[in-house]
């Protein structure tokens, strides 16, 4: 990373660039806040407030991209409350090992990292489900809900959608993987659990796992009619211009859809001829998606 080492103390500025330098950061140094603010093309800023008569907002205000870390002797409201007001990151009290300023640096640029890739994915998610209509009041919708949706998109809306209006994180679990039963246990119940694949389940196991999410906060995403549950069961229709929404479906979606879909509508001798594929391949397509057709 880029350095910049804001301190008039000089011999303090050179031991902090060298110790820095011999981790792979670049260090700059300078002694007065005017010679900082000619460029602010940095990763992290080392702001000594220990420098008299200077106005560290001008620092803070050009640095507000960067990680700005203030080096202080002691606390005020001066050499610590007001910078953080104005947008500082954190503070450290001299003398300092440079292993913690080290672990201080690695932590905000870490904490940066992240809240870009979120709101990336944030922007993502919006995109993805803007052609999904939302027509649900998700203040009165209690949980644990089940979500009955053949088109997965629309119940991955709905699970976004509830938890952004409830404020609180999403764990996602696919209830294909054996292990997803221990895993909810450990979950904390202030986060929303987004469950997919309930129709994977044996009858059994429907049971069990009915019975671990009833006090917890859980949405149930199924891609069959579920007919095993009694309350808060949300079925979620597909539209009709599901393909003119901009989506190109993989073929293997587009066949479980139709059979999702279609099955009951047309004979298997019909449906099969409309895919292109035989009645065996089309067995084996309901075996492959666990799609059960009630006779």
């Amino acid at each position: 990373m880029k350095i910049l080492i804001i301190e008039n103390e000089i011999y303090l500025a050179q031991s902090i660039a060298t110790k820095l330098g011999e981790l792979g950061h670049v260090c700059e140094m300078c002694t007065s806040t005017k010679d900082a603010i000619k460029s602010n093309n940095y990763d992290v800023v080392l702001l000594s407030t220990n420098i008299n008569g200077q106005d560290f907002n001008p620092v803070i205000e050009t640095f507000k991209s960067s990680i700005v870390i203030l080096m202080v002797s002691y606390i005020s409201n001066d050499t610590v409350s007001k910078p953080l007001a104005a947008g500082a990151k954190d503070y450290i009290l001299k003398p300092f090992m440079i292993e913690e300023l080290v672990r201080k640096i690695d932590h905000y640029q870490d904490y940066e990292k992240l809240k870009k890739r979120n709101r990336a994915y944030e922007t993502y998610l919006e995109h993805t489900f803007s052609t999904v209509s939302h027509e649900h009041n998700h203040s009165e919708i209690e949980l644990p809900i089940y979500i009955s949706s053949s088109f997965q998109k629309y119940a991955d809306a709905f699970a976004f959608k509830h938890a952004s209006s409830k404020n609180l994180p999403l764990h996602f679990i696919t209830l294909s993987d054996p292990k997803a039963m221990s895993e909810i246990e450990t979950i904390s119940k202030n986060c929303i659990i987004y469950a997919i694949d309930y129709q994977t389940l044996k009858k059994a196991d429907k049971k069990t796992f009915c019975e671990l999410i009833s006090d917890r906060q859980v949405i149930v995403a199924s891609t069959d009619n579920i007919d095993d549950v009694e309350n808060n069961v949300i079925d979620i229709k597909s539209e009709s211009n599901v393909f003119d929404q901009g989506d190109i479906l993989p073929i293997e979606d587009y066949v479980k859809f139709i059979v999702l879909n279609y099955q009951y509508k047309f004979p298997d001798t019909e449906l099969s001829k409309k895919l292109g594929i035989s009645r065996k391949s089309l067995w084996e397509k309901r075996k492959k998606y666990d799609i059960i057709k009630k006779k």
